[in-house]
């Protein structure tokens, strides 16, 4: 990408945004993350918030369901990558609306950060998941804002701990599985996996594909 670029994060602060916001920061863009009054009162967050500051990282205040504000931090910025999390995924129509209105925005990278969800046959509660973000995708494209979509396979150190197994919940604080182990199909399918600490590397965001872009 030419030049540099004013990105917003929204969900910055989380899981692989913290990633993904240092990387950006690193690169010389003009970074912001779009955080919530209590986000600076929150003891798990200090820490990050520092080592933001210390990279130059702008905080604007708003929220996921604040129309108002989240169309006023959009119009400081010419990109938005959202990198909620599973449980608000749906909400991203919110990001979408806000977008819309504001009007500036070159590129839109929806929460993604996984397989191509297009192009998958999945069972539950990934198929739930997979078709939130099939929805968000299909919004995005019919309101036509410039988007570009992340497709980076899983992370291995979000499933490896508890063996990738289905249940009520997922990730490191699922913990290993104590009884059995579920394996789908016949257990010689070969896939490819990621690590959050990866995902800074692709940190070129592009503002001129209009069409999906994988990786």
């Amino acid at each position: 990408m030419a030049g540099k670029s004013k990105i917003l994060f929204i969900g910055g602060t989380g899981y692989i945004g913290k990633f993904i916001v240092e990387a950006s920061a690193k690169a010389g863009h003009d970074t912001y993350v779009l955080v919530t009054e209590s986000t600076f009162s929150n003891p798990t967050k200090v820490k990050l918030i520092d080592t933001f500051k210390s990279f130059g990282v702008t905080f604007l205040h708003g929220d996921l369901y604040d129309h108002e504000s989240l169309v006023k931090a959009i119009k400081q910025v010419d990109v938005v990558i959202s990198i909620v999390g599973h449980a608000v995924l749906a909400d991203q129509v919110n990001i979408i609306a806000a977008i819309k209105e504001a009007g500036n925005v070159k590129r839109f990278f929806p929460s993604e950060f996984g397989n191509d969800v297009d192009r998958l046959h999945t069972v539950e509660p990934a198929k739930t998941i997979f078709n939130t973000k099939i929805q968000i995708r299909r919004a995005v494209e019919a309101e036509g804002i410039p988007f570009t979509y992340v497709a980076n396979f899983y992370c291995a150190d979000f499933f490896l701990p508890n063996l990738a197994q289905p249940g009520p919940v997922i990730g490191p604080s699922a913990g290993p599985p104590k009884d059995k182990v579920i394996i789908l199909g016949d257990g010689n399918a070969k896939g490819e996996e990621n690590w959050k600490e990866y995902m800074y590397q692709g940190n070129k965001f592009s503002t001129t594909y209009k069409k999906p872009r994988f990786h």
